[in-house]
């Protein structure tokens, strides 16, 4: 039998073309008649994978969800607590950076998404392993999410135009060097998004503090999350759950 003169159109074929049309030129550029047009297949045949365009959206967003590193939520991984949260906060913005135009779907939640609901899971799972009761585990996880999807949706930097005539001392006397934000984006977010995310994990292990009744150190260093629900120390210890 002779070999088909194009693929197989497959559900994995329609994801990343969609997820490239979208990285191009935006949520807005996707239609079931443009996907069919860029795949070299009648529109109908999409619908054999996926019964709408919201549908293939979604896949596409599970599909960025799934690249995200959740090996520091793993039993038996070494990371404290609060150590796990901000490699996985960097690893979920560096995720979400590289296709920014998906971020408004990944912003809605995990909804059905399988990947979504994985790295919800990981998060919640590690916060109670870690001692935090559920309901704060939740607000932990809810908080995360709001940070890094709302720091990835635009750039401050590039708020700023490159005209050092658009900010007149006269009107703005504190804003004489903001036309350089532009030319030091990358400088700006990430720093920004670095002094927040300490900020935001400094204030947790505060409240965690309370959380245990003062039996923890002073920045949660040294106290890892432990799969039999105790909490490792760095002196070979276990807290028990309170």
């Amino acid at each position: 039998m002779a070999r088909p003169r194009k693929p197989l159109l497959s559900r994995d074929r329609i994801v990343a073309t969609a997820g490239a049309l979208v990285d191009r030129e935006g949520l807005d550029a996707v239609s079931t008649r443009r996907l069919a047009a860029e795949l070299g297949v009648s529109g109908p045949s999409l619908y054999n994978h996926f019964r709408t365009k919201d549908e293939i959206l979604e896949a596409v967003a599970d599909a960025v969800s799934a690249r995200v590193d959740l090996s520091m939520f793993e039993e038996g991984d070494a990371r404290d607590w609060r150590t796990a949260l901000h490699d996985w906060a960097v690893s979920y913005r560096a995720a979400l950076r590289e296709h920014p135009h998906i971020v408004p779907v990944l912003a809605r939640g995990p909804g059905r998404r399988p990947a979504g609901l994985r790295v919800a899971d990981a998060v919640f799972g590690a916060m109670v392993r870690a001692g935090w009761p559920p309901a704060q585990a939740t607000y932990i996880g809810a908080l995360m999410r709001y940070f890094v999807t709302g720091s990835a949706l635009s750039s401050f930097a590039r708020g700023f135009v490159d005209d050092e005539a658009a900010y007149d001392p006269a009107d703005y006397p504190h804003l004489g060097q903001a036309h350089l934000l532009a030319e030091r984006r990358e400088q700006v977010d990430e720093g920004a998004f670095e002094t927040g995310l300490r900020a935001l994990l400094d204030g947790l292990v505060l409240q965690y503090a309370t959380v245990r009744g003062g039996r923890t150190e002073a920045r949660g260093e040294g106290s890892a999350v432990r799969g039999d629900g105790s909490e490792a120390r760095a002196d070979g210890s276990a807290g028990a759950e309170a």
